[in-house]
């Protein structure tokens, strides 16, 4: 089971978006994110004619370790450890601070 998904709300660990907070778009690999607004990228396209692609400079979105990201825990507003846990015979996810299944409704 994977510990952070697609949708999930993390906060950045490291680098420059440090303390910043996005969604999960994707995970690129088992261990690569992309993140929402963190980690972009200026990148120099040339234009291709056949594919109708203009060239000049475009902000691209980058995937990032999952080292680098956390789970945001909306009830203390701060980054939390996730544990997995058997609750009713089935497999959640946890937050290893006060025992909360992650994604539950107050």
């Amino acid at each position: 089971m994977e510990k952070i998904r697609k949708g999930d709300e993390v906060i950045i660990l490291t680098g420059r978006d440090r303390q910043r907070r996005g969604t999960i778009l994707a995970r690129v690999d088992a261990e690569r994110v992309l993140v929402e607004g963190i980690n972009v990228v200026k990148k120099h396209v040339r234009p291709n004619p056949t594919q109708g692609t203009t060239g000049g400079i475009i902000e691209k979105t980058m995937p990032m370790h999952i080292s680098n990201v956390a789970l945001f825990n909306p009830a203390t507003g701060k980054a939390d450890r996730v544990g997995i846990k058997e609750v009713d015979g089935r497999r959640v996810r946890i937050f290893r601070s006060s025992g909360e299944v992650v994604g539950a409704k107050a």
